[in-house]
């Protein structure tokens, strides 16, 4: 959809997925560095499994509205006696669509099937992703100036993203690239907003200059904005994570991350009083 709905409703999605891997994550990865128990990285698992399935609808949701929208082209891919192409853009974002639902499908076969190779979910994710840039990269050639290079600095979260995801199929539960991917996710989303505001004004204001080269300028200050509070996001997150957990710690009496020189003054506390009850003998 060329207009402002077809980049929030993308946008939306990849926010929501950025912000729930910037939680996730550092969850999954301080509770197993603490507490290695099998049934923890079982729970991790099924949420996966949950988290595809998601991908899948909302997957679901992308395809309809872009086809069957009042202006949508309706599966109807050419129409008339000259075969003239019906809505192209909308069938790209379709087709963007299209493969992020693929990855939510090998998502949930990775979980219920022990068949299915590690590390194809990430790839089936990598490759969704460099789809995604591919399409956007022809999506703007010919297009206003503007235009072009909002859609190009999304292309800089897009193909980081599709790279750091590939390496995830090699390195598997690498925190760094996993938070990385969340950080890139969440740019994606917020700048698709930023897409869609700038191109629409949905709220009404003032229409940017399509060739004024300070509009470019400021779009590309812009753009790193997003970048530096994606990465306050993580840290934000990963910040409470590292509380949630401590205090989980506390209140089951297990031991937690950070408390080394506790323990070892108890430990030091527990030997001088066995000392003493052995002299006393």
């Amino acid at each position: 959809m060329a207009n402002f709905k077809g980049h929030a409703l993308p946008g939306s999605f990849f926010l929501l997925f950025g912000l729930w891997w910037s939680v996730k994550y550092p969850l999954q990865y301080l509770s197993q560095k603490v507490n290695k128990k099998s049934h923890r990285i079982y729970c991790f698992q099924r949420v996966d499994a949950i988290e595809g399935g998601i991908k899948i609808i909302f997957a679901l949701i992308g395809m309809l509205a872009e086809q069957f929208v009042p202006d949508g082209p309706h599966l109807y891919l050419y129409s008339g006696e000259n075969r003239d192409w019906v809505k192209l853009m909308n069938w790209q974002h379709t087709t963007m669509y299209l493969f992020y639902g693929l990855s939510g499908v090998v998502d949930v076969f990775t979980y219920i099937s022990q068949v299915v190779p590690q590390g194809l979910d990430r790839l089936m994710l990598s490759m969704a992703v460099f789809v995604e840039g591919c399409l956007f990269y022809y999506h703007v050639l010919h297009r206003p100036m503007l235009d072009q290079h909002i859609h190009s600095l999304l292309l800089i979260a897009i193909f980081s993203g599709a790279c750091s995801t590939m390496l995830e199929v090699f390195l598997r539960d690498n925190i760094v690239l996993e938070m990385f991917r969340a950080g890139v996710t969440i740019i994606q989303g917020t700048w698709f907003w930023q897409i869609g505001v700038v191109l629409f004004q949905p709220w009404g204001g003032l229409v940017w200059d399509e060739n004024d080269h300070s509009n470019i300028m400021f779009l590309t200050m812009c753009f790193f904005w997003h970048w530096a509070a994606a990465v306050a996001i993580l840290a934000i997150n990963y910040t409470l994570a590292y509380c949630c957990i401590q205090r989980c710690r506390r209140g089951s009496g297990e031991p937690y991350i950070g408390l080394g020189v506790r323990q070892q003054k108890r430990d030091t506390s527990s030997q001088a009083a066995f000392l003493n009850g052995s002299d006393e003998e």
